[in-house]
């Protein structure tokens, strides 16, 4: 069986009386180290250029080659699962030391290592030095600008404008941006925000208009992409759905940072070439008119404008582009972002202000919600439930077989009788208005039309009721007999015939 994590060991010598104590360190390869190596073997690069632009020892890249693919990116859970890394003498020093590399970053190695000693670290000098080198700022380096190679990099960008449409409507539009940087291929789609669920679809999209996915996907500094970083660019903290949906789709990536402007080569700023280009040289009569005229200016742009940098048109350089571009891992129907959520006590998961049930069971249990483009599947425990994903805000989506299970887990009768109401309500509005007449119609009764519009509920579905709720308040007609007649229901036995009436 091939080990799924990347270790690299280091042994150190420090003499101790007559002998010698081995002081072993272990530190393992991020798993988002480790994806990048995977996607750039995939990709055909030599495992020398893999070692020139990671860093990583060309053993540590050689292991990983022989590594089954990453399906997961928990460092911490990967580590504890293989009781991977024992703790470093000089842990418990490291805020010490990277005190004094803040308040003198030009300090000698020689004199941290005597200062710490001083404070009872009693390690090896190799160990205390590795640290240093890891805490101490790099030095500023003369900035270059480079080409990317076919197939190499693609810039993405969300970028967003205020414009005054001829029709008098003002409207802010929001973009995102993605180019290919040998080809200069462009594609820009409007979208309703920047989250991360957009970028990932709409970057999943863009990859499939490109022809592929190329070695790796560069970005500006989002939060959608990286929480957290150190001051010289390094990611400590990866956007969890940016992370794994980098994983479900097969491409790695990189983050640009401000004053570093040698980090994007030769590509100008993207979204400032798209303003400038686009949006600040056209009007528009309105939306509609919008996407058409972007649609135009891209084909323009790709297809029979020479590029101004390299006097080219995009599509005859896309010919070196797209051998060297890798299909996507999923198809963007097959694309699930992974959520944390639990389940609450009346076994609901609530995402967004909508709320989706599960077994009565698992009711208090962590789990994992699967966002796809149109529906959800909640998994906690052994439990698993799959819902239409939309629906209005603070409605519940409600599986019949749910709705039944949940009753019977509810101790007496008047419990089960306000929760079938309950359900009921979770119609829609309409269902409010309803019920609100019936119980103050007959308040002593309404139990028993209760029960008749549960049975409708669990037979038919909500959409159905809740229409015959519209028809029943227009009419003034609040009573169950009315709905029975609207749906064509029969009563129990006659649940098929009523439900084929009630879809016609």
């Amino acid at each position: 069986m091939t080990e799924s994590l990347s270790v690299v060991r280091r042994s150190s010598a420090a003499a101790v009386g007559d002998g010698e104590t081995f002081v072993e360190e272990v530190s393992v390869v991020p798993m988002m180290q480790r994806l990048k190596v995977q996607a750039l073997l995939e990709g055909g690069v030599s495992q020398e250029r893999i070692r020139e632009v990671t860093g990583l020892k060309m053993r540590t890249i050689q292991r990983i080659a022989t590594e089954s693919p990453v399906e997961q990116l928990d460092d911490d859970a990967e580590r504890e699962r293989r009781g991977v890394g024992r703790p470093s003498l000089t842990d418990p020093f490291r805020s010490f030391v990277a005190q004094l590399i803040e308040e003198k970053p030009r300090l000698l190695s020689v004199e941290i290592l005597r200062r710490t000693k001083l404070k009872g670290y009693a390690g090896s000098k190799s160990a205390l030095y590795e640290l240093v080198r890891e805490l101490r700022p790099n030095e500023i380096r003369v900035g270059m600008r480079f080409e990317g190679l076919p197939g190499e990099f693609s810039q993405h960008d969300f970028g967003e404008i205020r414009l005054s449409f001829a029709n008098g409507e003002q409207k802010v539009i929001k973009f995102f941006a993605s180019r290919l940087k040998w080809s200069r291929w462009a594609v820009v789609t409007l979208v309703a925000d920047e989250t991360a669920e957009t970028l990932v679809r709409t970057l999943l999209e863009h990859f499939i208009l490109f022809g592929g996915v190329p070695l790796c996907a560069v970005f500006d500094r989002p939060k959608t992409v990286a929480l957290s970083w150190t001051k010289d660019g390094v990611i400590t903290e990866w956007n969890p759905i940016f992370a794994h949906a980098a994983m479900e789709i097969g491409f790695t990536a990189e983050v640009c940072w401000p004053s570093q402007p040698q980090q994007k080569g030769s590509v100008e700023n993207i979204v400032g070439w798209v303003k400038g280009s686009f949006f600040k040289q056209r009007r528009f009569q309105d939306l509609e008119d919008l996407r058409q005229q972007l649609t135009e200016w891209m084909r323009e742009t790709n297809e029979t404008r020479p590029n101004r940098a390299t006097r080219e048109i995009p599509a005859a350089r896309l010919l070196a582009d797209l051998p060297r571009l890798r299909p996507p891992r999923c198809a963007p129907q097959m694309l699930a972002l992974r959520i944390p959520v639990q389940v609450g006590p009346t076994a609901e998961v609530s995402y967004k202000g909508r709320g989706y049930s599960m077994p009565p069971e698992a009711a208090g249990l962590p789990g994992t919600l699967y966002l796809y483009r149109d529906r959800v599947r909640i998994v906690a425990g052994r439990f698993e439930a799959a819902h239409g994903r939309f629906g209005p805000p603070g409605s519940v989506s409600r599986l019949p077989e749910h709705r039944a299970a949940h009753l019977a887990a509810i101790a007496g009768k008047r419990g089960r009788r306000y929760l079938k109401r309950q359900q009921i309500l979770e119609v829609g509005e309409s269902a409010v208005g309803f019920l609100t007449a019936v119980v103050h119609r007959n308040p002593q009764g309404w139990i028993g039309e209760v029960d008749e519009l549960h049975c409708m509920l669990q037979a038919l579905g909500p959409e159905p009721l809740e229409r015959a709720f519209r028809v029943a308040l227009e009419s003034g007609r609040c009573d169950v007999r009315f709905v029975a007649q609207s749906l064509g229901w029969n009563g129990s036995g006659d649940r098929a015939a009523a439900t084929a009436e009630s879809r016609s």
